[in-house]
């Protein structure tokens, strides 16, 4: 079945109605909403892996000292937008959403671009307020991209280059078009290998997504025939990095049979592409669910246990009988259908790794980062702070151990600043807080702080001072810090301190709280909780106090902090939430394990 073109269509309006607004919102800073971190994570490998440029071996990718790695990823969108850079930028800095990224147990990033960011393209849509990406001021698209890759690898996060797209417009159906002929494709994808050469947080470029009709698979026309133009591409881009991987995709239709765009690899089981340097070739295919389009196999009866085989047969065969790795570079849905939610259960059982910290498994990066795809939403929620937890929980039990070995630049500084200590309050009005701490040390030098209220990034200083307005009165505030060095390392944070603002009104407060299981999978669970005012006045904050009737323990928490004391948890607002009109109600949830809690007896106080 053809893949609708709807899908891209969408993708595309988005884009220029989020150009249209950034210049709107480039100037405001989202409210910070907690962001919640996933539960059941797997352990992390006894030894360090991801250390320099990668290869393979069969159906496995091997690092430089040949330990078996398995990319686990997301796809951040953006730079083959009208926006010239990746999405988001508006609301965040780039930095704090990379580390949500790590902290949520992804390793890698698969960056789409257009060729049009080679034509000195200038970015738009990222908001420089409260010194949020002021590394990025006055850059162009290409060097912003710099500074993604290298922070991205200074965390140990590795990046696939993805060219989606010949210029900002449109998808195509082949690897050229009338305005970007293949000549452009080809001194583009050289341009990059030589601009990241040495840079091992880049290990691979995908060459061009989602080939589909009228491309073919080995028919031997040179004007159509991908697996032919794969390897003009993966030559191009060896010439010169010899060590970076080629990430090939499949085509739409194979022998008559249909599948995704760029998700059939049925012709590699007889034409498989031939590169100059050996083991190099990545298989990438894409699929998804009935959000993006119907497809035949969703109204089988047999559905979901038909699955398996359909897989096994456009790109799943080639993982099985250990002709290459690999990776399935797109998967999403909006999760809303059951339907959706089978598919992607199934999804996520048969890349499940088939060994020990899944060196030996199906590598992935999940479509997408951004909750602006609009026929799959995101990782991320609208707010673009807070995470779909339901969403990112399917993927926990295929995430991998992250990478030691990444380091933009290959092999510099990646060495974090001391953890700031001594962080007090030095002083309070009714619309600012003010801070101070003592000074971190680094062997290359500290750059400057990040000062943090909640999760979001509310400053950035060069000092050990800082004081946070436009603040409300009579809230409380809760403040961490982390330094930075000149590297582009990020210590830890520091110990959190509190403050409460000056100003207080009248009237009775009061509250009550109510409780919501919204999805449970055995060894753990989400819960909903609403805060209503009972009282006559509004509510400067509030505190939801429970026992647990079980052993549940809460790992995150998003829009309230958090404490626990054996059984009993404590939550309290967050910085954005604590006024609540009378009548009004705020809402928060968490995670926690294992699943299958009773209901606890909710106490709730306001103030």
């Amino acid at each position: 079945m053809r893949h609708p073109p709807a899908r891209r269509l969408r993708r595309a309006l988005v884009a220029l109605l989020t150009a249209a607004v950034a210049t709107l919102v480039q100037f405001t800073v989202a409210a910070p909403v907690q962001a919640a971190a996933v539960t059941g994570s797997p352990s992390v490998a006894a030894a360090a892996s991801g250390a320099g440029y990668w290869h393979t071996a069969g159906r496995q990718i091997l690092d430089a000292q040949n330990q078996p790695v398995r990319m686990a990823g997301i796809n951040w969108f953006g730079f083959e937008t009208a926006n010239y850079v990746t999405h988001g930028l508006w609301s965040r800095d780039y930095k704090s959403m990379i580390d949500q990224m790590k902290t949520l147990g992804y390793n890698t990033i698969r960056l789409p671009y257009s060729d049009d960011i080679f034509k000195g393209t200038q970015p738009n849509g990222i908001t420089y307020a409260n010194g949020l990406n002021a590394d990025l001021q006055g850059l162009d698209s290409l060097h912003v991209m710099d500074k993604i890759v290298d922070y991205a690898g200074s965390i140990g996060l590795k990046v696939v280059l993805d060219r989606h797209r010949p210029d900002s417009s449109a998808q195509s159906a082949l690897w050229y078009t009338s305005a970007v002929p293949e000549t452009t494709w080809i001194s583009d994808l050289k341009a990059l290998a030589a601009r990241y050469n040495g840079n091992t947080a880049v290990i691979g470029i995908d060459l061009h997504n989602e080939p589909h009709d009228p491309a073919c698979w080995g028919c031997g026309d040179t004007s159509i025939d991908w697996r032919l133009a794969a390897e003009r591409g993966g030559n191009a881009v060896l010439s010169v990095n010899p060590s970076l991987l080629i990430f090939v995709e499949g085509v739409q239709t194979v022998n008559g049979q249909s599948d995704w765009w760029g998700g059939n690899l049925a012709g590699v089981a007889t034409a498989p592409v031939r590169l100059s340097v050996a083991n190099r070739v990545v298989y990438s295919a894409h699929d998804y669910a009935t959000s993006v389009a119907q497809q035949p196999w969703f109204s089988d009866p047999s559905f979901p246990s038909n699955m398996p085989a359909i897989w096994d047969k456009n790109w799943g065969y080639i993982f099985k009988q250990n002709i290459a790795p690999v990776w399935l570079g797109e998967f999403g849905t909006t999760l809303q259908s059951t339907v959706d939610q089978k598919w992607l259960a199934a999804l996520v059982d048969y890349l499940r790794p088939t060994a020990t910290y899944g060196g030996d498994s199906f590598n992935w990066t999940f479509w997408s980062w951004n909750p602006n795809s609009g026929d799959t939403g995101g990782i991320l929620k609208d707010d673009w702070q807070t995470v779909d937890t339901v969403k990112d929980g399917y993927l926990a039990t295929i995430k991998a151990p992250g990478f030691s070995g990444g380091g933009g630049g290959g092999g510099g500084d990646t060495t974090a600043p001391s953890t700031p200590t001594g962080l007090a309050v030095t002083g309070t009005t009714s619309s600012s807080v003010s801070l101070s701490w003592s000074a971190s040390t680094d062997d290359s030098g500290v750059a400057g702080y990040d000062v943090y209220r909640g999760t979001a990034k509310t400053g950035q200083v060069t000092g050990t001072t800082f004081t946070d307005t436009g603040l409300t009165a009579g809230t409380r505030y809760d403040y961490t810090v982390r330094a930075r060095d000149t590297a582009g390392n990020t210590s830890a944070a520091s110990a959190s301190v509190s403050a409460t603002t000056a100003g207080s009104g009248g009237g009775s407060t009061g509250c009550t709280a109510t409780y919501k299981v919204s999805s449970d999978w055995g060894n753990g669970f989400n819960a909903d909780i609403t805060v209503t005012n009972t009282g006559s006045a509004t509510t400067k904050s509030w505190q939801v106090t429970w026992d647990w009737p079980g052993s549940q323990t809460v790992s995150s928490m998003w829009n309230a902090s958090y404490s626990q004391t054996g059984k009993t948890v404590t939550a309290r607002n967050a910085d954005h939430n604590g006024a609540i009109a009378p009548g009004a109600s705020a809402g928060f949830g968490f995670g926690a394990a294992p699943g299958g809690a009773g209901v606890p007896v909710l106490n709730c106080s306001a103030g």
